[in-house]
């Protein structure tokens, strides 16, 4: 069980992919201009992740080293294109917004560097649970950078989430700053960028105290542990 737990801790916050990894970022930075467009790609990404990850473990025996990273790749191509035709037929609005970033979807350094890293060498269920928490970790950091630039660019949260949800989720849609004029530059790139650098910089500190915080626990636990000799 603790196994799973490093792998679910990793996934969403000591490993993160955006966080820990600095992986995926231009899918990020473009796509994060509001916390809707966000949870698209989020979610786009984790299935096929997750499904990539399960495929590789299934098939690593059967696979020679020598042509493993093209069949990956082919593998993950599949999986796009069929997430990408999905897409297109049942969220049409959100396909057109999203474009060409879920076909980019294949050269996702993040979705390779799982499979080439890990899933390749585990058995399907860690291989699973690694590809979902990877992808929900991935997922929330979009939300969350998405949320924060459009509630700050368009005074708006989850705009337009009905397109993907379906109708019953309007009432997640919010007006968070009635009457407000916006502010272009966070909705650009360059706010992007900005928001993104406060959000590693929070990461960083809160991981340097957490890891203080334990060592200072190990220390006194090691203090306390009554002598062997």
């Amino acid at each position: 069980m603790s196994q799973y737990k490093t792998i679910i801790a990793d996934g969403l916050w000591n490993n993160n992919v955006v966080l820990g990894q600095c992986l995926a970022l231009c899918p990020l930075l473009a796509v994060t201009s509001s916390a809707t467009n966000g949870l698209g790609l989020g979610l786009a990404t984790l299935a096929v992740m997750v499904l990539s990850n399960l495929i590789t473990a299934l098939t690593k025996n059967y696979v020679s080293r020598a042509v493993r990273i093209p069949i990956n790749i082919l593998m993950i191509a599949t999986l796009v294109t069929i997430t990408d035709m999905v897409l297109n037929a049942w969220v049409h609005p959100l396909h057109k917004v999203l474009g060409l970033f879920i076909p980019l979807i294949v050269t996702n350094c993040a979705i390779l560097g799982r499979v080439e890293s890990f899933a390749s060498r585990q058995a399907p269920l860690p291989a699973v649970v690694d590809g979902l928490a990877m992808g929900v970790g991935f997922t929330w950091v979009l939300v969350f950078l998405g949320g924060i630039r459009e509630i700050i660019g368009s005074g708006t949260l989850f705009a337009d989430a009905h397109i993907l949800l379906g109708s019953a989720f309007k009432a997640i849609e919010f007006t968070v700053i009635p009457d407000y004029r916006g502010l272009l530059l966070v909705i650009l790139p360059p706010g992007g960028f900005i928001v993104l650098g406060i959000l590693l910089s929070l990461h960083r500190q809160l991981q340097n105290k957490l890891s203080a915080k334990a060592a200072k626990a190990d220390e006194s636990a090691s203090c306390c542990a009554p002598s062997t000799n």
